[in-house]
């Protein structure tokens, strides 16, 4: 569960990086890339953020967040400029893609193709636990 300090926090963080990586998009030339911050959640010590990504078009996201996370230094930098009114610490920033649009994708194929996932689980790729 948790607490309405974390959720502040996560609250804070999602607005400022969604802002930093939009920005280092359309400078790095990548106009038509959308980087959308879906979710952050804060470790109850607010020393670990980990922050899922939504990258549209999907083709190049493993790439795309690859350059986003050996830029985390950069990235924590930027952010603690903007919070330095609102956070003493910066967390340690975690970037994952945040799969949940393409995972309701396929279920919906799925179920729309008359197959029932349910009888044939092969048709559903397994979920990591994050």
């Amino acid at each position: 569960m948790e607490s309405q300090r974390q959720k502040k926090i996560a609250g804070i963080i999602q607005k400022d990086i969604a802002d930093i990586l939009q920005r280092a998009a359309k400078d790095g030339g990548l106009s038509g890339i959308l980087i959308s911050v879906t979710k952050v959640s804060v470790t109850a010590d607010l020393s670990i953020a980990k922050v899922y990504l939504s990258i549209f078009p999907n083709a190049d996201s493993e790439e795309l967040l690859e350059g986003i996370t050996s830029n985390e230094p950069l990235i924590k930098h930027e952010l603690a400029q903007r919070t330095r009114h609102q956070l003493r610490r910066i967390p340690e920033l975690q970037f994952f893609i945040d799969d949940s649009l393409d995972y309701i994708e396929n279920i919906d194929k799925s179920l729309k193709s008359g197959e029932n996932p349910i009888e044939n689980r092969d048709l559903l790729d397994k979920r990591k636990k994050l």
